[in-house]
């Protein structure tokens, strides 16, 4: 049976943002997608001007589309943020904790002043074994699925990880770099960002 859609209001959060998700009584898997920046806080930007926020915003709600359309909502999804708001890094956590999903994952792109780097990569907050599995999988399939070049899985001390280590695997993942001009390119097709998303989702 079909998830009924509903919009999860959390006290937490601004008052004008909610989250959009299924609901959690279904017994199915239930994941909390993060799409990094957003409003005033654009992320990184390519040379020709695309916006992380926009990326990866496009790439959690085609995630919502295939659950739907694909896959008959075989999991529960939450967003921390449905359309460009600017939602604080304490907030996104209280949703993790609030849930505690069995994978959360924080999408952002990449930069750096070196503009021959490209790859996607994955921090976790520390070795926890759950959350590596993840990242493994999910690189292999954005490696074997798609071509994209991967990054072995790192350790991040960022706020997201630090904060729902201890609720559920907790992933960041960096989409490739905007930095890079053939992975900008790439990551403005909206194809190619809807392939992105069928990768990550069929990983999980």
């Amino acid at each position: 049976m079909k998830a009924r859609i509903v919009v999860l209001i959390c006290g937490l959060m601004l008052s004008n943002n909610k989250t959009i998700g299924q609901t959690i009584q279904t017994g199915r898997k239930v994941v909390v997608l993060d799409a990094g920046h957003g409003g005033s806080d654009s992320g990184t930007v390519s040379e020709g001007g695309l916006q992380e926020k926009d990326v990866v915003l496009d790439i959690v709600r085609y995630m919502i589309a295939w659950n739907k359309s694909l896959l008959e909502s075989k999991y529960d999804i939450y967003l921390t943020r449905r359309k460009d708001t600017l939602i604080s890094l304490t907030d996104r956590t209280k949703l993790v904790k609030h849930l505690k999903p069995d994978v959360f994952i924080s999408l952002h792109c990449n930069h750096l002043n070196d503009t021959n780097i490209q790859g996607a990569e994955i921090y976790t907050y520390d070795s926890n074994e759950l959350s590596l599995l993840y990242a493994k999988i999910i690189l292999n399939e954005l490696n074997q699925d798609l071509g994209f070049k991967t990054r072995k899985p790192k350790q991040g001390n960022f706020q997201v990880l630090r904060e729902t280590k201890e609720h559920c695997p907790a992933l960041l993942l960096e989409l490739g770099y905007l930095s890079n001009s053939s992975e900008s390119y790439y990551l403005n097709d909206s194809q190619n960002r809807k392939a992105l998303a069928l990768s990550i989702l069929m990983s999980i």
